[in-house]
């Protein structure tokens, strides 16, 4: 492995940078987007049940907040269930607005680096057609150095590609997730809604 990295030259080194931070987002986000955290089943259902039950109080909403994203926003509705309809709705759509960009967190990252890994490849297969010209002499061409530019050049290119693909795989794979959860939270938070002003049952 080592060997490779000497054959692809200096380039690679930021291409190995990104495929570790690419990697270390992939893992923290595929163990932050997962359903049982983000949208519990029968969470709705729960807290729905104890405040017709009992009401809910101060500490219960702590708990809620605390529980997951859709407790959060549930949380919010709950502390103005006395309130007006548009009122409730409001603090949902703030609570809402808030959860979306935590879900959201790194994305942007992996998608920055899904798309300049094939050019920072690029860049090294430039370094290395520039490395291929220059060994060029009146004498004529210098196999060693010849070797060393196609080796970077063709290293690089690979392993921007490498990089690249499975960062977009995943950027679009976690992006979709995040839509379907905010999707799933408004449904649930508009259920609540009707609930508590006796809309639905």
């Amino acid at each position: 492995m080592f060997s490779i990295l000497q054959a692809a030259g200096w380039p690679i080194w930021p291409l190995l940078f990104a495929s570790i931070i690419a990697v270390a987002l992939i893992i923290e986000r595929a163990s932050a987007l997962r359903r049982i955290k983000i949208v519990p089943a029968g969470l709705l259902q729960s807290v729905v049940a104890d405040y017709r039950q009992s009401g809910i109080s101060d500490a219960q909403l702590a708990r809620l907040e605390t529980h997951s994203p859709l407790g959060r926003v549930l949380a919010a509705g709950m502390r103005n269930a006395k309130a007006s309809r548009e009122i409730m709705k409001e603090s949902i759509e703030e609570a809402g607005l808030s959860v979306a960009h935590e879900l959201e967190r790194f994305l942007t990252t992996l998608g920055t680096i899904a798309t300049i890994a094939p050019l920072m490849g690029l860049f090294g297969t430039v370094v290395g057609m520039i490395e291929i010209f220059g060994s060029s002499t009146a004498a004529g061409n210098n196999p060693q150095a010849l070797a060393h530019g196609i080796s970077v050049a063709l290293y690089n290119t690979a392993f921007g590609l490498i990089v690249a693909i499975p960062s977009m795989i995943f950027y679009r794979h976690f992006r979709a997730l995040v839509d379907g959860f905010l999707v799933e939270m408004e449904q649930e938070a508009v259920k609540l809604v009707e609930m508590i002003h006796g809309e639905r049952k």
